[in-house]
């Protein structure tokens, strides 16, 4: 009996119990979380993480369904699993400031695309490097490594007492920044020709105040801006690889940090 006269299976409560954190995280952390994953099959690899859990990790759920310190608990799970997933969802806003900035520039705002991560409209350009980190993210096993780290988490913070540090939540703040930083240095090769391109029309504009600036800055604009990303994608697919393994070290930081 676990309160109100409700009955339930210890072992079936302990891994609903378990499939807390676990879900948190794969409701916000990328991949796991984007809308084109179907509910069933997050919920199915939810309950196969837990069964793990639960076989390398004595659990212990709380006594009682119905209590406050059962509804703390389970916050504090939730806490944690959406830290872990929140993390690695920075990083991946990354690609995204980069590519306000150069459709910006490139004059490529107005085209838009429906974002599978999350099901919202995002320029053109930001779906393509999604797309690209998503597929980086998973040459480089990093959902496997974000599946180690939530199994990894209960050693370091248990269930019941799973609350994070101010140290940990100042940490996950303090990564926030890095979005803006991996994104200004991801467009800062093709940025800075787009600045020149605009610096050189805006110096034609004023020696030739008759000249059309719309009709030969947006396609030289265009122009420009494609065969700098077709040159820079090499070294922008570097570092693209730079950001999934800072994710994957700001994640790893929360659960073996002391």
């Amino acid at each position: 009996m676990l309160g109100f006269g409700l009955s339930i299976e210890p072992q079936l409560w302990a891994l609903v119990f378990v499939m807390v954190r676990i879900g948190a995280a794969f409701i916000v952390a990328p991949v796991f979380g984007a809308v084109g994953v179907p509910l069933p099959a997050r919920v199915g690899l939810t309950a196969a993480i837990g069964v793990l859990v639960l076989g390398v990790h004595p659990v212990a759920a709380p006594p009682t369904v119905f209590s406050l310190a059962t509804f703390m608990s389970v916050f504090g799970e939730a806490l944690v699993g959406l830290s872990l997933g929140f993390v690695l969802q920075i990083a991946f806003a990354g690609p995204l400031v980069a590519s306000e900035v150069i459709g910006s520039a490139m004059g490529l705002s107005f085209a838009t695309m429906i974002d599978p991560q999350n099901g919202r409209s995002t320029p053109a350009l930001g779906q393509f490097f999604s797309i690209m980190l998503t597929l980086l993210f998973l040459s480089m096993d990093g959902h496997l490594v974000l599946v180690d780290m939530l199994v990894r988490s209960y050693d370091v913070l248990p269930p019941g007492a799973a609350w994070l540090s101010a140290d940990r939540i100042k940490g996950v703040a303090l990564f926030g920044g890095y979005a803006f930083l991996a994104g200004l240095l991801l467009a800062l090769p093709v940025g800075f020709l787009l600045l020149c391109l605009n610096m050189v029309v805006g110096m034609m504009s004023r020696a030739a105040p008759s000249l059309n600036l719309f009709a030969v800055g947006l396609p030289a604009s265009l122009a420009v801006g494609v065969v700098a990303l077709a040159i820079a994608f090499p070294a922008m697919g570097d570092y693209m690889q730079v950001i999934v393994r800072e994710g994957l070290a700001a994640t790893q930081s929360l659960v073996v940090a002391r």
